[in-house]
Formats: C-alpha cells, structure tokens, sequence
C-alpha cells in the first residue's frame, strides 16, 4: 500500500510506529556511561591549588527565560577560578569555563577535573581540552549527589543570596549579580570555617605565601 492509505489507518486506530514517535528528553533522561572514574571517592581535600577542581552546572528562572552557569571549584581554597554564563546550555559552556580557569590559574598539569556524567562533562570537546592541559578527568556516581556535595554547596549559597534575593527581569542583569557576587562577596567577604575563618583569597595569599618562605 502507499504511505498515505498506512498513515491513514494508523491515525484511525491510534496506532504509533515506535520509530515516529519522539523520545522525551529531560531531567528523566538517564546519564550516559562514565569516560572517566571516580578519583575523588568523596574525599573533597587537597594540599595545594590546582589539585583537585570540581565542576558542575546549575539552571535558573528568571523573567526573560532561562540562566545557564558552570562553575569550576578549587578545593584547596574554595575559590571559583572559573565559569561560564550562558542563555542555552551547549557542550561548549563546560569547555568555557574549564578554559577560563586554565586560563587564570596558569600550569594546572596533573589537576584532576571532577564533574558528574553530564553530557557536557562527557564531550570529546571537553575531553580534548583535558588532554591539551594534562589534567586528568574523574567522574561520579550515577544518582549520587554526594559525590559532587561541595559543588552544590557553592550552587546552594548562589541560590540564596542572589536568585532568592529579589526578582531578575533580564539575563543581562542576573548575569552581571552572578559576577559580582561571586568576584567581590563569594571570594573577598565570605569568610569559611575550614579555611581557619578566611575568606578564599586571604587563604590562597597566605598559603602561598608560606610556601614561599619554606622554600
């Protein structure tokens, strides 16, 4: 028969061909397989920057539509050496924000990169990006949000103290409070209890600062 009679009769009887139909995508859409393992077993510590990053992305509402922000974590100091904003949340975003870090930290050789298994973790773009650094990738567990916990920590504060804060009506201006929030109060004023009640910046200017004295 021809392809109108076949479509005919389908649409008659509420029939669907299991290739037609398209498959729904979002938040239950499953991960994919991990390219890379787990380096990090939730040990969230390290004893000099650039030794261990953390990286994920986060998704705000706003009134003109959707925020996209990936963030990259030192956990040495906690500082956030680097990020990208973006309206759609493409692979490149990820391989932006690892490039911006990179590009602030200077030789991150060794570094191991944790994320979770997002496809923009998982991209050979990004993949590439390790291998041009000589970083090293690591990946969580499927379904275990505490494998990333001190990531989300950082997203958690964001939320609070500038999406919940007052209401955004461009992405312009929710992007430029992103920025200063976390250039002038996240890293300058935030002081942490682990980091001896310091904020980011002190810690890494005193630390370093020994280093250099010992050597």
């Amino acid at each position: 028969m021809c392809d109108r009679t076949a479509w005919r009769i389908c649409r008659d009887n509420g029939w669907w061909s299991v290739f037609g139909r398209k498959k729904s995508r979002g938040k239950g859409t499953l991960p994919g397989e991990p390219v890379h393992d787990d380096l990090v077993q939730r040990d969230f510590a390290a004893t000099a920057p650039n030794k261990l990053w953390l990286s994920d992305i986060t998704e705000h509402w706003i009134s003109e539509g959707k925020l996209y922000l990936c963030a990259v974590k030192d956990v040495f100091s906690n500082r956030i050496v680097g990020y990208a904003i973006g309206s759609r949340m493409k692979l490149l975003l990820a391989v932006r924000a690892l490039n911006n870090a990179v590009t602030r930290r200077g030789n991150v050789a060794g570094c191991v990169f944790h994320t979770d298994r997002g496809s923009q973790f998982r991209s050979r773009k990004l993949r590439r990006a390790l291998d041009q650094y000589d970083m090293v990738g690591s990946m969580g567990r499927v379904g275990a949000a505490g494998d990333n916990a001190a990531m989300e920590s950082f997203f958690s504060l964001l939320q609070k103290n500038v999406l919940n804060h007052r209401t955004w009506a461009t992405r312009d201006e929710f992007r430029l409070a992103i920025v200063t929030w976390i250039e002038r109060t996240y890293h300058r004023r935030r002081r942490q209890l682990r980091l001896g009640r310091l904020t980011s910046v002190e810690y890494e200017a005193i630390m370093n600062e020994q280093v250099a004295l010992a050597a």
